[in-house]
């Protein structure tokens, strides 16, 4: 504790809160520290985060941005927060993409670090502004989605952005340059889909990817793979389509002209709270 300055202000907890953490604060605050202690311990802390992820859910009424794989929706979440639009990045605070591909660098956090972020990004929402999140499944990566958070994705009124499957696969091709570094990783991945599609179209895939052709392996892969998978997700949520925005162009123009028109269709939604 020597490098720390007069002005170092620590948090202390232990399991409880007893006396355990109650001994250590007290020895930090004669030293001369600002010195915190978390009333009731990391188990109360846990209750109460469990509470907010698995019970309680968005404090906020919640709109769904959807759409296929590739159609930006990370990217226009981010330029609706730039605008203003109260948002919740899940990918974000699972740190990864939620596809087959969407490992990002330095792995994902423990399940309960995950929950914890969420309960935190959750408690600061303003409850009479509508929320936008983007359409996921139960699970991101290796990470589940608390039970409240994903049962208020199931229920929530969707905008859903239609693209281009063309525009799609070349925008998922300049967005995942970190993975597409990596053929042999990419390969692997591919490989891992060889018991849901034929074994030639396995092939031509892999090829692909040896190729580095990897705007013509993303878009055989949204035809293939993620789009009748997303079309059969669809079917069971259509009741919850509440718009459908036409995006022909993913370039910075076409990114912000979208993020505009889903701003304005969440204000439809709930024009008294954006």
């Amino acid at each position: 504790l020597a490098g720390h300055g007069g002005g170092w202000r620590p948090l202390v907890y232990c399991w409880r809160g007893g006396q355990r953490s109650g001994a250590f604060a007290t020895i930090l605050a004669q030293i001369g520290w600002r010195t915190a202690r978390l009333s009731g311990g990391w188990k109360s802390w846990r209750a109460l985060v469990l509470d907010q992820v698995e019970r309680r859910g968005p404090p906020a009424p919640v709109v769904v941005l959807d759409g296929n794989t590739g159609a930006a929706k990370t990217e226009i979440l981010h330029l609706l927060a730039a605008r203003g639009v109260q948002v919740v990045d899940l990918e974000g605070l699972a740190n990864h993409r939620g596809s087959l591909f969407g490992a990002r660098p330095g792995g994902q956090p423990a399940q309960k670090l995950f929950e914890t972020r969420l309960a935190m990004a959750l408690a600061g929402l303003d409850s009479a502004r509508p929320v936008v999140v983007e359409a996921e499944s139960s699970r991101i990566g290796g990470l589940a989605l608390p039970r409240a958070m994903w049962r208020a994705i199931c229920e929530a009124p969707r905008l859903r952005l239609s693209v281009p499957v063309t525009a799609r696969a070349d925008y998922t091709a300049r967005a995942y340059a970190d993975a597409v570094l990596e053929p042999g990783r990419v390969e692997a991945t591919v490989a891992r889909l060889a018991p849901l599609h034929p074994a030639e179209r396995i092939e031509d895939w892999r090829a692909l990817a040896q190729r580095r052709e990897w705007a013509a392996l993303a878009e055989g892969l949204m035809r293939h793979h993620y789009d009748p998978r997303y079309e059969k997700h669809r079917a069971r949520h259509g009741a919850l389509e509440r718009a459908v925005i036409g995006v022909e162009r993913l370039d910075a123009a076409g990114l912000e002209d979208a993020a505009a028109r889903v701003e304005a269709a969440v204000a439809g939604l709930h024009p008294q709270g954006l």
